[in-house]
């Protein structure tokens, strides 16, 4: 029972023990039948006087007797799921342990992987006791690596035990981060100190101009070749200036509110399927901008449009890096569209990141507030590569009016002056160097 896969795990070794279930047992419907033949046939044997009925009823009888009468005396059901490690391929190891109690001959389990529909698998009590499991996760995020729930079986199957609550080993897998060589940036850099050159004239710049020595300037700028070219009357000097250096302002506000896979016939499946879906993209671009722009030591914030208790302000340090990580490791779909009573405030100057699959109007709406606001506003698009192969036609009819309106809210986008940025697209760095080349800001 393996699912093999790449996924980053992270953390200590987790352990879930469920408690036992109900004490009652349920007779086989095998035996129950048993019972109702037999005692259809002693009925039709007595009513038609033939003695081949009773020999048919004597033995179906017995069985039934005998099932009856081998009743377990208790009918718990524990289970326990341990994390035991990561292997360097980024599976997951996990020990399982099923134990029932009384006189039983087997145990019933339904084992519930990530990416996968419930198996079910009956074993004996000795290898139920050490089941090894090795599990791959595709996807990121909070997830259930695996669910284990057991009941006992009775002697020959006559009686099945109720189930116990099932184990659950949970974990946050955390988001792949990708190199960003290419960062955009605001339009006008407010923050006085930072890896960024800024317009206006300071220290830690590239060359600016020469000019006069004013009170204020450094004596250590003064420029001897030039003063000796330039100087037009005793005591004048001339100064080299720079430009000064700041920091960027951004803000990922990240649209958690629905999860789709690349595939659209999973649209609406009741169990996840294996692949990248939207958010997995989304928590893979925000933590990679993230990341990126923290090296340059500007300052992140983080916004979630599902939860507003979950934003974090832009600020800059490794501390508020974890944080914001953190946040975005945490995110889950809702599952439902929220509206948002009033778009969220940004840092003044900032750059956004609306990181969103725009399959309604909301990331939309608040994005041109934004860009009307005067941010800059780049609309990451997360939706994955799809996959229409299993839709039939009135289902593909449906996908190209969908298409048409994403692509409409898309136009409108770029109409007001937001740009547009499509993480999955193997073009994605080179959409990253247009971004960030000066022309570009704002």
């Amino acid at each position: 029972m393996s699912l093999w896969s790449r996924a980053r795990m992270p953390g200590p070794r987790e352990r879930t023990e469920a408690p036992a279930g109900g004490s009652g047992w349920a007779l086989s419907p095998a035996v129950t039948a048993a019972a109702i033949v037999a005692a259809v046939c002693l009925v039709a044997a007595f009513v038609l006087s033939r003695v081949e009925l009773m020999l048919v009823a004597a033995p179906l009888l017995l069985t039934a007797v005998l099932g009856w009468s081998s009743r377990p005396e208790s009918a718990a059901a524990r289970t326990r799921v341990t994390i035991a490690g990561d292997d360097p391929d980024g599976r997951v190891g996990v020990e399982a342990v099923a134990e029932a109690d009384g006189r039983v001959d087997g145990v019933h389990l339904r084992i519930h992987r990530a990416d996968g529909r419930p198996e079910d698998a009956v074993v004996t009590p000795r290898e139920a006791a050490r089941l090894r499991f090795r599990i791959g996760v595709s996807h990121s995020g909070p997830q259930r690596i695996m669910t284990l729930a057991a009941r006992g079986i009775g002697p020959d199957a006559a009686w099945t035990g109720d189930p116990g609550l099932p184990a659950v080993a949970e974990r946050v897998v955390r988001p792949a981060s990708q190199r960003v060589r290419s960062l955009p940036l605001p339009a006008r850099l407010l923050g006085l100190t930072g890896g960024h050159v800024s317009a206006r004239p300071g220290d830690g710049g590239e060359f600016r101009d020469i000019d006069r020595f004013r009170p204020g300037d450094r004596l250590r700028r003064i420029d001897w070749k030039a003063t000796a070219r330039l100087a037009q009357r005793p005591g004048e000097l001339y100064v080299r200036r720079t430009t000064a250096t700041s920091d960027a302002a951004v803000q990922l506000v990240l649209d958690a509110r629905d999860d789709v896979p690349g595939a659209v016939a999973g649209w609406a499946a009741p169990y996840q399927r294996p692949g990248a879906t939207s958010l997995d993209v989304a928590r893979e671009a925000a933590v990679s901008l993230a990341g990126a722009y923290a090296a340059a030591s500007d300052r992140v914030g983080f916004d979630d449009l599902s939860d507003a208790r979950r934003a974090l302000p832009p600020r800059a340090g490794a501390r508020h890096l974890h944080r914001v990580l953190r946040a975005v490791e945490l995110t889950t779909p809702h599952g439902s569209a929220t509206e948002r009573a009033r778009a969220p405030r940004l840092a003044q100057g900032a750059v956004v990141f609306v990181m969103s699959t725009f399959l309604d109007d909301q990331a939309m709406r608040l994005a041109l507030t934004w860009r009307a606001a005067g941010h800059r506003v780049v609309a990451v698009d997360v939706l994955p590569p799809r996959a229409v192969d299993e839709l039939p036609a009135r289902e593909r009819l449906a996908l190209r009016i969908v298409d048409l309106e994403r692509r409409l809210r898309l136009d409108r986008l770029r109409a007001a002056g937001a740009e547009l940025l499509e993480w999955a697209s193997p073009e994605r760095d080179a959409m990253l160097r247009r971004l960030a080349t000066p022309g570009r800001r704002g």
